[in-house]
């Protein structure tokens, strides 16, 4: 048990970081009832915009200089891209069966992850990103921080508080909102909604992004293919906290942090189950997390039963 504060302290850095993936999720997802699969790849493009953006700056910069440039630059590459896709992919599908903006998505991701791999310089194989130097926080005896986690700790929750202000407090985040629970009254009401839909994808494109740099100064590298698993797991973040819920997202993902974390960590001392524990189960025991929370509540943690109506 002495090693209990270091293991949580793991699950809530990558449960932000989950988190953050999330909220791209739950934002589109709340609004037009799109499940945009390609979000994993606008991650992915966040981190290679981030880490051109380091290799346009003069040699020798410190990381703690460049990483607000390479934040931004990714969330101009992410945000180009996931607006590029709202308005070419889903907006021309929009009035069409569901099925078809979901297969829509899938094919664009599958596009995103060749077009990284074709063209962007050496990325066949994982690409080297700059990454924190230094040595970790030590809290406790038993509990340090490395600095990539407290990155990640210190900017998810003032991400999420600045986008819970922004949506209930501003006039485009109450426009959101509207859109949201009836877009065709909205429309009467003088809302576009198109520019609302696209802000939507611009802002879940930007926390991608911030998650890919928090990613990429924790993992020393980034590949074109990261966006696969961790868009993935980030959707399970938001199904678990309740999709269409922003704090949710954020709740889904510590969960899920959580889960992975402590099953790498102890799955395998339970008597019987050596051979279920470490890291190759960590997914396993996540997704099964999750099919026992909707079994119990399934509209997840933080979301609200929609009654049907005759």
């Amino acid at each position: 048990m002495h090693e209990l504060p270091q293991q949580l302290a793991n699950g809530l850095a990558l449960g932000a970081l989950y988190g953050l993936i999330a909220i791209g999720y739950t934002m589109v997802y709340g609004i037009v009832q799109l499940i945009n699969f390609a979000h994993g790849e606008i991650f992915m493009i966040g981190g290679f915009g981030a880490l051109t953006t380091y290799t346009a700056l003069p040699s020798g910069t410190s990381l703690l200089v460049a990483i607000p440039l390479m934040i931004l630059g990714g969330a101009l590459a992410s945000v180009a891209v996931a607006t590029a896709a709202e308005r070419f992919a889903y907006r021309p599908l929009r009035s069409a069966p569901r099925l078809a903006p979901l297969i829509t998505a899938i094919g664009l991701s599958i596009a995103l992850q060749q077009l990284v791999w074709q063209f962007y310089p050496n990325a066949k194989k994982a690409v080297t990103f700059p990454e924190f130097t230094g040595k970790a926080f030590q809290i406790t005896d038993n509990l340090a921080i490395q600095r990539a986690d407290a990155f990640v700790l210190a900017l998810a929750p003032l991400c999420m508080l600045a986008l819970g202000v922004f949506v209930s407090k501003s006039r485009s985040g109450r426009a959101m909102q509207a859109t949201a629970q009836d877009p065709d009254t909205a429309k009467l009401m003088g809302i576009n909604t198109d520019r609302i839909i696209v802000m939507a994808f611009a802002i879940g494109a930007a926390f991608a992004a911030v998650a890919a740099v928090a990613y990429g100064v924790d993992k020393g590298q980034i590949n074109f293919e990261m966006g696969f698993i961790l868009g993935l797991k980030a959707f399970t973040a938001a199904v678990l906290g309740g999709i269409g819920n922003i704090y949710g997202a954020m709740v889904g993902g510590v969960v899920l942090g959580l889960a992975e974390a402590l099953s790498i960590a102890y799955i395998e001392e339970i008597p019987g189950m050596q051979q279920l524990g470490g890291g190759a189960w960590a997914n396993v025991w996540a997704f099964v997390l999750l099919i026992v929370v909707l079994l119990v509540r399934p509209q997840g943690l933080l979301g609200q039963r929609v009654t049907d109506r005759a």
